[in-house]
């Protein structure tokens, strides 16, 4: 951080300290985002991935995430990565990674593990959101990353369904919608009133046999400014990042990219899907 203080820090979804670092501690009430104190998009977060800046099931998406963070060093940008209902020794080896690369000196993470109750994996994103949000008011950019929303539209239906709530398509609640639109609407670029800080999220979620159309999918793209297919087929034959960029599209566009990448961008859209075919 600007001030040579470094997080590092690893929390569960309730601000668990995994590792107990100092005892200090200080609560907040956080102040509602209105629409109008946001900022159109305008400038780029630089993933460092070209296929990403011109994400199925064991495809490297968590290397994607991983090496977006680490990609950030240096770079002035608060990092928070949200592990939901992973393996153990999955979220070990990326927290090994992050401390061998130097980025815990720039990144919190929250992990709720594949073991842990429902009720905690549902509030693990909150958490995550929350502390990002904390570093946005604060004048800094953020980047969070959700992996993965499918694993807490599970839990959250689970949870459901044993509160007896009426199950509806693919025995979601009817709400479960709203479940990640109130999370994902929380990323925003703040106006110059409140210091133009920024917080961008990259959700996650697991498809089934590259089936695009499923309900969890659907809601997370129709929600987000864009969306990245990663397929398994491309991985196994060792192009990575496995980006399909036939379907893999973006709302925003040149609209948030400087002039240099646009200039780049604009040449070679079709070089990727002509090499695919």
């Amino acid at each position: 951080m600007k001030d040579g203080r470094k997080l590092g820090r690893f929390f569960t979804e309730l601000l668990e300290l995994f590792v107990r670092k100092s005892g200090n501690s200080s609560v907040r009430e956080r102040v509602e985002l209105h629409r109008i104190s946001r900022h159109s998009v305008y400038e780029p977060l630089q993933i460092g991935l070209i296929a990403i800046d011109s994400m199925n099931r064991q495809t490297g998406k968590t290397a994607v995430s991983t090496d977006t963070i680490l990609k950030k060093k240096g770079q002035g940008v608060i990092c928070v990565y949200v592990a939901i209902s992973q393996r153990a020794s999955s979220v070990a080896q990326v927290v090994t990674t992050f401390h061998e690369e130097g980025a815990m000196d720039f990144t919190t993470v929250v992990a709720e593990m594949a073991d842990s109750p429902a009720t905690l994996q549902y509030l693990a994103p909150y958490t995550g959101a929350a502390l990002a949000e904390y570093f946005m008011y604060h004048k800094w950019h953020t980047l969070i990353i959700y992996d993965d929303l499918s694993k807490q539209a599970q839990a959250y239906r689970q949870m459901s369904l044993l509160l007896r709530r009426p199950p509806g398509h693919e025995a979601y609640p009817g709400d479960v919608f709203y479940l990640h639109s109130r999370l994902l609407e929380r990323a925003a670029k703040l106006n110059s009133l409140l210091g133009e800080g920024s917080m961008t999220a990259l959700p996650i979620v697991e498809t089934q046999s590259r089936d695009v159309s499923a309900y969890i999918p659907t809601n997370v793209i129709s929600i987000t400014d864009g969306q990245i297919f990663l397929y398994a087929d491309l991985f196994h034959a060792r192009i990575r990042p496995a980006i399909n960029v036939g379907i893999s599209v973006s709302r925003v566009g040149s609209a948030a990219q400087i002039n240099a990448m646009k200039q780049v961008a604009g040449k070679s859209k079709l070089e990727p899907a002509q090499f695919t075919e």
